[in-house]
């Protein structure tokens, strides 16, 4: 999908307003720390008990205030299956309404730059693998998670529609699977991989003699350090204008049983694996078509174990204060 209008020069600088939304999430916290690292001196940034992101008219009065030159929409609810089937009228409505009130309200005030963050969830759940970006709303979507990737699917289309209609400069990105420093390792509603590391962990300090793990471990998943997202997040802000989709990835992946292993690795675990295959797998594959990104001369840095190990240091750190 492109337009005449697509090719926007890049309006921002390292003297910008930058509102970055979701600031104290795991890609919000990344993207933050990459913009200090790069020079970026005026970031803006309002926790949620300042600004209720799912209310229209405060969000509205926030943009008419402080005007921001760019926004990148890092806040979102999210969270792993469990989450997502059992609170799917939370998954849609609050995610819904985030990103409606940030992508009007800053079109309205004159924004010059917005950066949408999607996922790969969002892909038809059969869609032929590695998935390109035309495969978007080809198919039916996987039903362990569709309520989130109908609301996300809406956030790309109404960035096009602000696009198409206003001229309004808006992005949207779809990142693979998640991981790093700051990660939610609530084993409630976290994804595979920190809760992977809380439960080896868990059981590496009490001694345990195995490890559940939910599904047969077979399924394939790509994995990409958040910083590395964060550092591709910045480089398209600075340097993509269009209204085509562009995946975020490594452009490989792995099974969830070899996660597992790497992640008993990396904790030091010396106990049984257990698969719970009475327990869902999901999606049988999916990997992101990564070739439209890797045109635009970036790709990913951190390898899969050495990511891990930096997580799991994190973890140990912050373990006594971290989402659990």
């Amino acid at each position: 999908m492109s337009s005449q209008k697509d090719t926007v020069s890049n309006p921002v600088n390292f003297g910008s307003k930058i509102f970055l939304a979701g600031h104290r999430g795991l890609v919000g916290s990344a993207i933050f720390r990459t913009l200090q690292n790069k020079g970026y001196k005026n970031i803006l940034l309002c926790d949620r008990q300042a600004l209720d992101l799912t209310d229209y008219v405060a969000v509205q009065a926030f943009f008419e205030k402080e005007k921001p030159d760019c926004v990148i929409d890092a806040a979102a609810k999210v969270g792993g299956i469990y989450a997502n089937d059992t609170m799917p009228a939370d998954f849609i409505r609050d995610n819904l309404f985030i990103q409606n009130n940030l992508i009007d309200s800053a079109y309205k005030s004159g924004c010059k730059k917005f950066v949408f963050l999607g996922s790969s969830c969002i892909y038809p759940k059969l869609s032929p693998q590695p998935m390109k970006e035309e495969c978007l709303l080809t198919g039916e979507l996987e039903t362990t998670n569709e309520w989130y990737a109908i609301a996300k699917i809406a956030g790309i289309k109404m960035c096009q529609a602000y696009r198409k209609q206003y001229g309004f400069n808006a992005i949207a990105l779809m990142p693979t699977n998640l991981y790093g420093p700051g990660d939610n390792f609530n084993l409630q509603n976290s994804h595979v991989l920190p809760a992977l590391i809380r439960k080896f962990h868990e059981a590496k300090q009490q001694k345990k003699a195995g490890v559940e793990i939910w599904g047969s471990g077979s399924p394939r998943r790509e994995f990409l350090h958040v910083d590395d997202m964060a550092d591709a997040s910045v480089f398209l802000m600075e340097s993509y204008s269009a209204a085509d989709i562009i995946n975020v990835g490594v452009g490989s992946d792995i099974t969830i049983r070899e996660l597992a292993e790497i992640v008993k690795k990396v904790t030091g675990y010396n106990g049984e694996m257990k698969f719970d295959t009475t327990k869902p797998d999901g999606t049988k594959r999916k990997l992101l078509d990564v070739t439209r990104l890797a045109n635009l001369g970036w790709k990913a840095k951190i390898e899969i174990e050495l990511g891990i190990r930096d997580t799991y240091d994190w973890f140990l750190a912050n373990v006594d204060t971290i989402r659990v």
